[in-house]
């Protein structure tokens, strides 16, 4: 079957020409934030991810969909994101997991795609002048441009409230400890890393702290989720209460909202960290992990408050991918320890987690 023939136009005019894929957009036009992903593998993880809400995800690896995808690798109910911008999509997966091709679950979820796109020169492009507005579909040039200009990002929008659960719900069964896991855009394969703990009772990301300690949980968990950090201040608020109830371990968007919570500031990134490659080291021990990441904001390092400690940073740029406040028993790190996907370097993070959950004085530290 005949594609048809689609442009990407960016907020600065750029235009890259290609062939529509998957669903069609409303009005003929797609838009949202342009972003690039390094992953190899793992697309159907990465297009699932709620942190992706708001965004349009463009693929560096030239070749997607070559072993389709399944019901197993999704990451949540749908995915979240604008669309996928890719050089070459596969039109026939082969591999013996798959149960569909990529383009049937884009448009089973209504998201729409761009291929034969030169996404060399628009990583590039998103390197040198940071993430930008873009819009692309079947319409005209003037069309998508006047799309991707009225296009207002991911800067101050609560993109939490759109992904995050709308009642409470409980995974895993009753085990060594209970966690209650904030929504703010959570992950299945993170799920199923907390579930190994016992029971999970997953909460909406507005859910107060005195709601929370109700549920007697041994740990709070903070999620990943998409967006601007600033605007989720009834997260900040509930964590806030928390610090020091109860050991808390936040990753990605809940990495940020625990700095915000303990007095740091936030910052966006020019085009952020999105890949499974990303080297993070352990101030504490030197250990170096490769990690997987997706955010486009960061806590400012330079704004932690005294007594809040780095732990981890990027090796690529020196962003803040890490803090702990051991008083409290609170620690969190910006990259994705659950792996889903991406390496396995960091899963240790989960083990610390657990021992934050024992009562002191069965750790003989009381």
């Amino acid at each position: 079957m005949r594609r048809s023939d689609a442009a990407l136009v960016l907020a600065d005019g750029s235009v890259f020409e290609g062939e529509a894929i998957g669903a069609e957009p409303d009005g003929d036009v797609a838009s949202g934030e342009v972003v690039f992903n390094t992953v190899l593998t793992g697309y159907q993880e990465v297009i699932t991810d709620p942190s992706y809400a708001g965004q349009i995800i463009t693929f560096t690896n030239p070749h997607i969909g070559n072993y389709g995808v399944n019901q197993t690798d999704f990451e949540a109910r749908r995915p979240f994101c604008r669309g996928i911008v890719v050089r070459d999509v596969s039109r026939r997966p082969s591999n013996r997991r798959a149960t569909a091709g990529l383009e049937d679950l884009l448009r089973a979820y209504g998201i729409p795609g761009i291929t034969g796109i030169d996404t060399r020169r628009l990583t590039r492009l998103i390197r040198e002048t940071g993430a930008l507005p873009g819009s692309f579909g079947t319409a005209d040039e003037a069309t998508l441009l006047a799309a991707a200009r009225a296009e207002p990002g991911t800067d101050g929008i609560d993109l939490v409230a759109q992904v995050t659960t709308g009642e409470p719900y409980t995974v895993g069964a009753e085990g060594e400890f209970r966690v209650v896991a904030y929504d703010f855009g959570i992950k299945r394969t993170t799920l199923r890393r907390l579930a190994g703990f016992g029971s999970v009772e997953v909460v909406p990301a507005n859910t107060a702290a005195a709601d929370v300690l109700a549920r007697r949980p041994d740990g709070v968990f903070l999620s990943n989720g998409p967006g601007d950090p600033a605007s989720v201040p009834y997260a900040v608020e509930a964590i806030e209460a928390l610090l020091g109830e109860v050991p808390i371990f936040g990753i990605c968007l809940g990495h940020q909202l625990l700095g915000r919570a303990l007095g740091a500031k936030t910052v966006k990134l020019p085009f952020g960290h999105h890949g499974g490659n990303h080297p993070v080291q352990d101030r504490r021990s030197g250990r170096i992990d490769i990690t997987s990441q997706n955010h486009n904001f960061a806590v400012d390092a330079d704004t932690l408050p005294t007594g809040v400690e780095l732990t981890h940073v990027n090796l690529n740029d020196g962003v803040c991918e890490g803090l702990a406040v051991d008083d409290v028993r609170a620690f969190s790190v910006q990259h994705h320890p659950e792996a889903g996907p991406g390496p396995h370097d960091s899963e240790y993070l989960f083990a610390l987690f657990a021992t934050a959950m024992i009562p002191q004085a069965e750790r003989g530290t009381g």
